[in-house]
């Protein structure tokens, strides 16, 4: 269920976009075990994903995520998270994202 509110989430977001961007490419798969999407739209941005439910049988069930978003920033420049969110958390990466230091 929480990969569902995730996936409507995000799809609402796209569509909150200013008027003059539009979609490009929308798909889309939903199904008792996972989701995967894809979105793209006219301003340069692109939204990619695949979740899938984790430890079925378990009573820690839970849905890993795997991703990447790209968009066009105020710069010219293009930047592109990828990420995964699992029972580690968000972990995010991208060439312009800050490393943290090693311990």
């Amino acid at each position: 269920m929480k990969f569902v509110i995730v996936f409507v989430a995000l799809f609402a977001l796209a569509y909150a976009a200013p008027a003059e961007v539009s979609v490009v490419r929308s798909e889309s798969d939903v199904g008792p075990q996972g989701f995967k999407y894809a979105l793209e739209t006219s301003d340069g941005t692109i939204q990619e994903a695949v979740g899938n439910l984790i430890n079925l049988d378990a009573e820690n069930a839970a849905i890993a995520v795997h991703g990447s978003f790209s968009f066009v920033a105020d710069d010219g420049q293009t930047y592109t998270v990828n990420y995964v969110a699992d029972e580690n958390g968000f972990q995010p990466q991208g060439a312009h994202l800050p490393i943290a230091p090693e311990a």
